[in-house]
């Protein structure tokens, strides 16, 4: 190294800052403070050096005096460090999950998705801020427990923990935690996870698991209180039959009329009850047509109003409120449920409130609901009786469920109101908490329509001459079904079969001028018959029977011309009218 010039010890890249240092140089006055610059070793290796140095004079001539330490693994230390560092801010930048430290049960470091998270426009907004002061109040219980679970050496497992955002809004949170030390002293590490979105998608999923498992319920309680009603009616059918014969043969005065006459009214209470079941029941409609519901609702409140004087009612009808298709029956049968739950509710009298608007239905509430966008028709009753809690509400449209003492209710009536509304393409909403009233909100797809007056009841028996054949696998219905026939003035046929009636039909269509024909028989059914029948006679005429209501199935038939339906159990004057106003059409 003796003899060998400084400067060529040194990168060429620092020479220039070296020289400039040397010609500055002073006897006395320089002191070169500490440096750092690389050196070039005799074996080519670049290496990083700390150096200082000294201006003297020896023997009359201006000397310089350097001490240089080799520095090169710290450097690289350093830099290493400087490089971890750096991997970890971006690191923590990058982090999609919020990311703090907590001392104190205060924030001393959060990453920019924490920030994020809190609503925070900066991390450094988040420094200082409380523990509580982030954590849900509901959750500030949980949140100490786990504070000295991590105090006494534990991990903590991920939780769900709600947290509150600077602009007071909840958000839902997995987090989990760990000690260290922060800045030489003990803190908290927490990882936060946003899953306010994803339990949002999941509370959406298991309402809509809950809504199809509900409609699924429904749908199976309703196919069998469908068939329990049409087994029904077809014993109510002989028990009317018969009845109805055995009044024709005697006056007021006789000792049996009285008994005869109860039969008669306990069998009507008995239609009231399969209706109920029917309406609930898929395809319960029964004959709809245009309706202007406020006269509907007028008419069954008024009849209502003069039995219930304890009740003060508040009706508030909207002007010009559109048309409804309806079966005018079942929806008078809806009102009558709804009144009677809302009478029951206020043991000591109350307010009832009646209201009917127009509302259109937009694709967001479409959505929510599950129902179809478009006009309709709200009716709403309200009531101020002792209300329900959520867990009855929950069950309030199940078949057979009430909270009524016993003999009070058969759990039937708001099931069949929901059926009844289902049925029709409608909804029905209730709301209502304990000891502040129910409401129930029914809607009804409004038509385009004219509505059309009720018809009137029929209140006359009326004969004629024919030939009618009456079609029912069931015995007694064919039993009692001839004998009304025989008693209007017809002469009957009878078959037990779709394939009876079709041979039946062949060997008399000539004389025969109607069938009655049951619409559920077993092997041939009413509407494959019918069919058949046509293939013999495209103009035969047809009354469909049935104890079920006009539901989907009897609808299709009626669609491909049948003549006319009645459901069992029908009595004298109603069969008698249907026959003539079907031959009458001839």
């Amino acid at each position: 190294m003796i003899g060998r010039p400084y400067l060529d010890l040194v990168h060429p890249d620092d020479r220039a800052g070296s020289k400039e240092r040397m010609k500055n140089a002073l006897p006395g006055n320089w002191c070169a403070p500490l440096r750092e610059h690389r050196f070039i070793t005799l074996d080519g290796r670049i290496i990083e050096v700390e150096s200082s140095g000294t201006a003297f004079k020896h023997r009359g001539k201006l000397m310089l005096q350097t001490v240089s330490t080799n520095i090169s693994e710290r450097k690289q230390a350093e830099n290493a460090l400087r490089e971890s560092e750096k991997r970890y801010r971006d690191l923590m930048d990058m982090m999609p999950d919020a990311v703090m430290v907590w001392a104190d049960e205060r924030i001393v470091f959060a990453n920019p998705a924490a920030a994020r998270l809190l609503g925070a426009a900066d991390p450094k907004e988040l420094i200082g801020r409380l523990y509580r002061k982030v954590v849900h109040p509901d959750y500030h219980d949980i949140g100490k427990k786990r504070i000295q679970i991590v105090h006494n050496g534990g991990k903590l497992a991920i939780a769900e923990i709600m947290f509150t955002r600077l602009d007071g809004e909840s958000i839902c949170c997995e987090a989990t935690g760990e000690a260290i030390t922060f800045h030489g002293r003990q803190a908290i590490l927490s990882v936060w996870r946003d899953i306010t979105d994803r339990k949002k998608a999941e509370e959406e999923k298991a309402r809509l698991a809950s809504q199809l498992l509900q409609t699924q319920k429904m749908e199976a309680i309703g196919t069998l209180a469908g068939g329990i009603a049409h087994d029904f009616n077809n014993l109510l059918m002989g028990i009317q039959g018969h009845t109805s014969l055995m009044l024709m043969d005697i006056d007021s005065s006789h000792t049996m009329f009285e008994h005869l006459n109860e039969i008669k009214n306990h069998v009507k209470s008995s239609v009231n009850l399969t209706k109920q079941l029917l309406g609930f029941a898929r395809g319960g409609k029964y004959e709809t047509r245009t309706t202007d519901l406020n006269e509907l609702v007028k008419n069954q409140t008024r009849m209502f109003q003069r039995t219930r004087k304890e009740i003060t009612i508040y009706e508030n009808y909207e002007k010009n409120l559109w048309a409804v298709e309806v079966d005018y029956g079942q929806i008078e049968q809806v009102l009558l449920n709804l009144y009677v739950n809302a009478w029951q509710a206020m043991p000591g009298g109350g307010d009832l409130a009646i209201k009917t608007e127009n509302i259109i239905i937009d694709e967001k509430y479409d959505a929510h609901f599950e129902v179809k966008p478009g006009k309709y028709v709200k009716i709403s009753i309200a009531d101020t009786g002792v209300g329900m809690d959520e867990t009855t509400r929950q069950r309030i449209f199940e078949p057979f469920f009430t909270t009524k003492e016993m003999g009070r209710g058969t759990g039937l009536g708001l099931a069949s109101v929901y059926g009844i509304i289902k049925n029709h393409e409608g909804f029905i909403n209730v709301y209502s908490e304990s000891g502040e009233g129910t409401t129930f909100t029914v809607y009804l797809p409004a038509s385009g329509k004219t509505a059309v007056k009720e018809k009137k009841a029929y209140d006359r028996l009326v004969e004629g001459q024919g030939t009618i054949l009456l079609v029912d696998d069931e015995k007694m219905i064919i039993g009692v079904g001839q004998q009304m026939i025989n008693r209007l003035g017809y002469d009957a046929l009878t078959a037990g079969s779709g394939k009876e009636a079709i041979e039946i039909y062949k060997e008399n269509r000539d004389n025969i001028d109607l069938v009655v024909l049951d619409m559920i028989m077993p092997v041939m059914g009413g509407g494959e018959t019918f069919e058949k029948l046509k293939e013999i006679d495209s103009n035969v005429r047809v009354l469909l029977s049935s104890g079920y209501s006009l539901n989907s199935q009897a609808s299709e038939i009626m669609a491909k011309g049948c003549a006319g339906f009645i459901q069992k159990p029908f009595y004298m004057n109603e069969f008698s009218q249907k026959i003539a106003e079907i031959l009458k059409e001839d």
